[in-house]
């Protein structure tokens, strides 16, 4: 009974949001009731795949989850065995299913690097105030300033039914996470040996509506607020980014700070965007490629491709096991495959093409982005030349705490030098996530770098 007074007030919400926002309305009132029929209220499609190997919808986990001693999910699927492997030997047969990255990676590394393929679990769950905001924005929200900006914007997911790649890409940056949270993590940058240092970084990450104390017309063009600092190595310790990510990033660009232990000093860091390339990534990854995306969209012209089945990573728990150690995962040239999980989801297709006389170091960007949360899952990256040279996957999992998808794994290839960077690492970790963090404005501003930053 209860369950059913809730989908009737959110019934009567979206039916108040259709006739409220009619306006402004994105998309017309019969597209935008798909939310709450044939779509699932964030926009995937919520029916099975005609040849059921994709699953419906039911709203995401079912079964309670156990934890680990460091908070971390116990994997729901340890008794599945996966259904078959993608090797060098037999991916022919798997090419419509498989990114282009994807494929490159089993030639660059034919006798080890596979995927083991696994049942398709569609986990995640959509909270309440997601669905709500979601609705809202179907017919509120717009692209503004060359679809660099967003009007009408409020909460997360802009775009529940997306109309071109730049929609599909704005949804990737605000989809549903949790609101405020804090991550200590680790990241390794692997030799061709395989011998590795690990670095440690404590992040914190609060969007806007979340500050505690903040006015609603405060910071109005602030997406979100997000701040980290190096614990190790010792050479390390001490540096503190500090970045306010604004909503338009042509009319107000991101605000960044650098504080350095060695140096003493905060400093403005406008140079953290893009494709630079900073001191933690082992110069394997540019700004923008962090979380597979993020920051200004204004380089590159966005093409939506449409939608695809593709075997990508999905409910990664083993992965984040701390059964699982760094010496067991880090291996030469790749992770070892032993822990991955590949699972056949529709994703959307989106391709990224520099624009003339624009600078960046990828010429081109594949993206395939995930429907049941839009968060970005395999990024193919080329050089000038129009070679492929980089390849990304995001290794997720859905965490009921958090109440969102959040990463075991991003990893980054490098395909001309064998080389690669995982990071987001929690495996050994005591107490990774926290996501009861509380922020004030205070706790994201300049000022604050430098008691952050004490050694």
């Amino acid at each position: 009974m209860k369950q059913t007074h809730s989908l009737l007030r959110g019934g009567a919400l979206f039916c108040s949001l259709l006739l409220t926002g009619s306006a402004l309305a994105a998309v017309s009132a019969d597209e935008a009731a798909k939310l709450q029929g044939s779509l699932t209220p964030i926009g995937a499609e919520r029916g099975a795949s005609s040849d059921g190997k994709i699953p419906a919808w039911n709203g995401g986990l079912k079964t309670p989850l156990q934890f680990a001693a460091n908070g971390t999910p116990l994997d729901p699927f340890k008794d599945e065995q996966p259904l078959f492997s993608i090797d060098a030997s037999n991916y022919e047969q798997y090419r419509e299913q498989l990114s282009p990255g994807q494929i490159a990676l089993l030639q660059r590394f034919p006798n080890s690097f596979r995927l083991p393929v696994y049942p398709t679990h569609r986990s995640v769950a959509v909270e309440h105030s997601t669905a709500q905001a979601a609705a809202r924005n179907a017919i509120t929200t717009r692209l503004v300033n060359d679809g660099n900006g967003l009007e009408g914007f409020a909460g997360v997911v802009a775009f529940p039914l997306p109309q071109n790649g730049l929609e599909v890409l704005w949804n990737h940056l605000t989809r549903s996470r949790n609101a405020s949270s804090s991550l200590t993590n680790d990241s390794a940058a692997p030799q061709k040996d395989g011998s590795y240092t690990i670095m440690t970084t404590q992040q914190y990450f609060t969007r806007r509506d979340a500050v505690q104390g903040l006015e609603p017309d405060e910071a109005r063009n602030i997406l979100y607020y997000y701040s980290h600092k190096i614990t190790a190595p010792s050479r390390m310790v001490g540096e503190v980014v500090l970045v306010h990510e604004t909503l338009d990033q042509i009319a107000e660009p991101r605000l960044s700070w650098l504080y350095s232990a060695g140096q003493r000093r905060v400093r403005r860091a406008p140079s953290i965007a893009y494709d630079t390339a900073g001191p933690t990534t082992a110069g394997l990854r540019t700004a923008d490629s962090r979380d597979m995306f993020n920051g200004a969209p204004d380089r590159y012209d966005w093409k939506l491709v449409g939608k695809k089945t593709l075997y990508v990573p999905y409910n990664s728990y083993r992965l984040a096991s701390p059964e699982l150690s760094y010496e067991e995962l880090i291996q030469p040239g790749h992770v070892s495959p032993e822990a991955t999980r590949y699972e056949l989801h529709r994703v959307w297709e989106v391709v990224a093409t520099l624009k003339p006389g624009m600078r960046h170091i990828y010429s081109k960007r594949h993206y395939f982005i995930d429907e049941d949360t839009w968060a970005i899952l395999e990024a193919d990256h080329y050089d000038s030349r129009g070679e492929l040279w980089r390849v990304g996957e995001a290794h997720s999992f859905y965490h009921p705490t958090g109440k969102a998808a959040v990463n075991a794994m991003e990893v980054t290839y490098d395909l001309n030098n064998g080389r690669y960077i995982a990071s987001g690492l929690t495996n050994e970790q005591r107490q990774p996530f926290d996501f009861g963090y509380q922020a004030s404005a205070s706790d994201y501003s300049p000022g604050a770098l430098r008691s952050k930053g004490l050694r």
